[in-house]
């Protein structure tokens, strides 16, 4: 659970001060000296002292003496201050109970103005750097912490679900705070995880979304049988914080890969032989 509602209840407005005094502070601090944070909160030195043993007590910000002693922000507050802020703005009311967990993500179920899904972005589960790699958006060096890269992650999937809903089948993008994306709920089943009646038909379907996400200028970039659903009417694909332009330099690559994971699903599943180079023309065109 990102953070319990029992400690958002309880959380006072001087804790509040000082988990946004470190996030601000953390774009130049990998760990935010105690006397930086006290002018930057104006809190007296026993009441800084006083709250930051409780926020630490709760899991929501870390101390370490090295290489300096200082203060950061941890994804429990950083959980914390996205949903506050999500509240405030009328898209959440309630969060309800994990949904699934993915390589870098966590998912719950919520209540906004209906259900809702909220997809709380983790970067540093694993290598940050295997991450800095593999996307393009990071960037190449200097101060990046993990809480911002979980930021710019979001983003970018917010950005790719309302560049393609609802043209193609994705959730709808209702909002998003930080490393936090709320999204409508889609009631399906990973592929991986269902038998379909219609294999081929549903291939067909999911090229077809392909195709048209491509024809808007987006390529997913990690594309498989764990982030395509299928609700037993329709498909669904999920999972866009890795797209691509198609003007990428790597984009025919990218896009290539893409297709050849849903084939080579499809193939070893239900036997449905699809040559890469037809499927590959009937995304382009």
């Amino acid at each position: 659970m990102p953070v319990s509602p029992e400690q958002m209840k309880a959380l006072h407005k001087y804790d509040l001060n000082v988990l946004y005094a470190i996030e601000r502070l953390m774009q130049r601090y990998a760990w935010v000296p105690f006397d930086i944070l006290k002018g930057a909160t104006r809190l007296s030195e026993s009441e800084l002292t006083y709250r930051l043993g409780r926020l630490i007590e709760w899991n929501l910000v870390r101390y370490d003496a090295v290489p300096y002693p200082g203060y950061a922000l941890i994804f429990g507050g950083y959980d914390t201050i996205a949903l506050q802020t999500l509240i405030k703005k009328g898209s959440v009311s309630a969060l309800g109970p994990l949904i699934g967990v993915g390589k870098e993500s966590e998912v719950y179920g919520a209540l906004g103005l209906g259900p809702v899904v909220l997809k709380f972005h983790h970067i540093g589960q694993r290598s940050f750097q295997t991450a800095r790699k593999e996307r393009g958006y990071m960037p190449e060096g200097g101060h990046c912490p993990w809480i911002f890269a979980s930021a710019r992650s979001a983003e970018r999937e917010f950005e790719a679900l309302t560049l393609l809903s609802p043209e193609v089948s994705v959730p709808v993008p209702v909002d998003r705070s930080r490393h936090v994306v709320v999204m409508s709920e889609v009631q399906g089943v990973n592929l991986n995880r269902c038998i379909l009646e219609d294999p081929r038909a549903v291939l067909d379907e999911v090229l077809e979304n392909v195709r048209t996400a491509y024809a808007k200028g987006v390529i997913h970039a990690d594309l498989s049988e764990y982030n395509i659903m299928h609700d037993g009417e329709k498909v669904w694909l999920i999972d866009w914080p890795q797209w691509i332009e198609t003007a990428h330099p790597n984009a025919g690559a990218i896009l290539r890969r893409d297709i050849e994971n849903v084939l080579k699903y499809f193939k070893k599943k239900y036997r449905i032989d699809y040559p890469t180079e037809e499927a590959v023309g009937v995304v382009v065109g």
